[in-house]
Parts: structure tokens; C-alpha cells; sequence
């Protein structure tokens, strides 16, 4: 569908496996529920199908580059993959993306350095849904942040800073259900419990006035820190009226080789932290997850509306039905 839309083979491959990767996951709200999103906004102009990674500068273990209102997904993975060589060569980088759009689920991002044995932190903002704790406008977008620790198995931390990822409300909304309360509140703070109004209201902090602290950490970290758009100005992918504007989203990722850190004894000591989370009858995040490059050749389940609407863009572009 990608190519068919327009998007060179290798960036539409990379974004394809990225949304499957989420649905593998057992998260369907970042996996081919967004599809139609991402292809409406292709063909009304909001995302450019030929952008490439434009460097606006370069000074040793940072870069900065310019996304050109791209597919977030290929571009995010392309710029974790620049961090791990950079990372290997000073110790620790830091890969800075403007002007790009949504990437989907953060952690698909974790592997590339995982597989080269270093640690990565990943930060992107979005469009505004969550409000300052008492406040009553939307500043912050649900700023999701993911950092991956190469123990065995690896540490996976992938969430987003408000009460409940956004895409879990859309995946609620296109089935015409509500949503538990305390996840969104309206402009006068009482809860919001129809999935269809949550979506354009308000999202809770996670954890209240914490969370709201974390998610602006994250929005300083990628647009602040970019200098692209902050969340108040970022087009809504949800909002058809939005679809011929790109979005101008944000992503940092930052990389660490441990081998430049400390002593070579920093694997087991992160080995012995995952071990010590089951010893003690817990769970290790991410621990279930498959790599990305390693899907499998499982089923994964598609919700009967969303079906609908990937058959409905087969056939606009010219593609055969699933």
C-alpha cells in the first residue's frame, strides 16, 4: 500500500514492519488501525511519500536532521541505526529529528542498539492532548519515551507519559465504545468516559503532576531540543481537517555504549537486575516482545472495522483485498 502510495521500497518496507511489529505485540492502536491514517494524509499532502533525511548539522556525535514531513517510522529507525555507529565511536550520541510525522509505538526503535549491546532512549511529542494538572488546555502530547537496557532478555521500558496511550482510545472509538474513567477529561476536568469525545478531549497525566512533569521533559527533549513544532502546533492525524498539514513532529534518539563506561562488568550487573526482577516474582518489561526482524510467521488479529478500511484502500489503490 505504501509503494502503491508512493514511498520508495526500502522506507516502505521498514514502515510496514514497524506497524506490524506493534500489532505482533499484542498493541493494535499503534499497528494497521493506523494505516488509513497514514495513507489519507499521503495523498492529501500532509506527508511526503519522497522525503528523505535532509542533515542540517553534524559535530561529532550529533546529528541533526531535517525529516521533510516523512514517514516517522523508517526515519526514526534510520536515525537509531546513525546513533549506534556514532555511539560506537564516541561512546554516546545523539540523533535529532525535525519536521517528521508519527512513528508509531517507540520500542520497535530499542533494537538496533540492543543488537550492538548498547542502551538507547528514545523521546517524540505529538499533538497537544494532555493539559497541565488544573489546567484546562491541551499543552503536551502524550510524550511517550522508551529506553532499552541490553541485559538478556533485554529491559524494554515503552510508554507514553499520559494516563493511557491515545491510539488505545482511537482503537475504542473506531469500534464505538468508551473508555474507563480517569484516562481523559474535558476543558473543565470531569472525566470523559465515550471513546469518540475522548479522542478529541483532554488526556489524564499519568500519575497526575509526575507525569505531567515527565511528559515535559520529553517534549524538551525532541521538539525543544530540535527546534521543530511543539505539540500546540502539531496537525492531529485523528483530525481530517488536519490531513493536508504536516505535522512537523519531533523524535530524539540517544545512544550509550557501555563498553566506554565504567568496567566490562556493566552487562552482568544489568543481567543480574533483569534476574533479580523474576527472582522476585516479577515481570520483565518488554521481556515477551519479538524483534522486530524476527516476526514469525503467526496470526495476529485485525478488528472487523479496521479491515474494512484497509480493503476499502486496496481498492483505491488498485491493490487486491486482504
Amino acid at each position: 500500500m505504501f509503494v502503491a502510495a508512493g514511498v520508495p521500497e526500502e522506507n516502505a518496507a521498514k514502515t510496514a514492519r514497524a506497524i506490524v511489529t506493534s500489532d505482533v505485540w499484542g498493541n493494535p492502536s499503534h499497528g494497521l488501525m493506523r494505516l488509513p491514517f497514514y495513507l489519507q494524509r499521503i495523498t492529501m499532502g500532509g506527508v511526503n511519500p519522497e522525503a528523505t533525511l535532509k542533515v542540517i548539522s553534524e559535530r561529532g556525535a550529533i546529528t541533526s536532521f531535517d525529516g521533510e514531513d516523512g514517514l516517522g517510522h523508517w526515519q526514526v529507525w534510520n536515525a537509531a541505526e546513525l546513533g549506534v555507529v556514532k555511539a560506537k565511536e564516541f561512546g554516546i550520541s545523539l540523533i535529532s529529528v525535525k519536521n517528521s510525522s508519527h512513528c508509531g509505538a517507540l520500542g520497535v526503535y530499542l533494537y538496533p542498539a540492543l543488537d550492538a549491546g548498547q542502551i538507547a532512549m528514545i523521546f517524540t511529542n505529538g499533538p497537544a492532548v494532555m493539559p497541565a494538572v488544573g489546567g484546562n488546555a491541551p499543552l503536551l502530547s502524550t510524550s511517550p519515551i522508551a529506553s532499552g537496557i541490553p541485559s538478556n532478555p533485554p529491559m524494554i521500558i515503552d510508554l507514553s507519559t499520559s494516563a493511557v496511550a491515545r491510539g488505545k482510545i482511537a482503537t475504542a472509538a473506531k469500534a464505538g465504545g468508551t473508555i474507563p474513567e480517569g484516562w481523559a477529561v474535558n476543558a473543565q476536568g470531569q472525566p470523559i468516559t465515550d471513546a469518540k469525545e475522548a479522542l478529541m478531549g483532554m488526556l489524564a497525566p499519568l500519575g497526575g503532576a509526575k507525569g505531567f512533569a515527565l511528559g515535559l521533559m520529553v517534549e524538551s527533549l525532541s521538539a525543544g531540543l530540535s527546534g521543530g513544532a511543539l505539540s500546540r502546533k502539531v496537525p492531529d492525524m485523528f483530525n481530517p481537517d488536519d490531513d493536508t498539514k504536516p505535522q512537523s513532529i519531533s523524535h530524539t534518539v540517544i545512544t550509550i555504549d557501555p563498553n566506554d563506561i565504567g568496567d566490562s562488568s556493566s552487562y552482568e550487573d544489568f543481567n543480574a537486575l533483569a534476574s533479580s526482577i523474576t527472582e522476585t516474582g516479577g515481570r520483565i518489561p518488554g521481556s515477551k516482545r519479538v524483534h522486530p526482524n524476527n516476526l514469525g510467521t503467526g496470526e495476529i488479529t485485525i478488528a472487523e472495522p479496521v479491515l474494512n478500511d484497509l480493503n476499502a484502500w486496496s481498492a483505491k489503490l488498485g491493490l487486491a483485498s486482504i
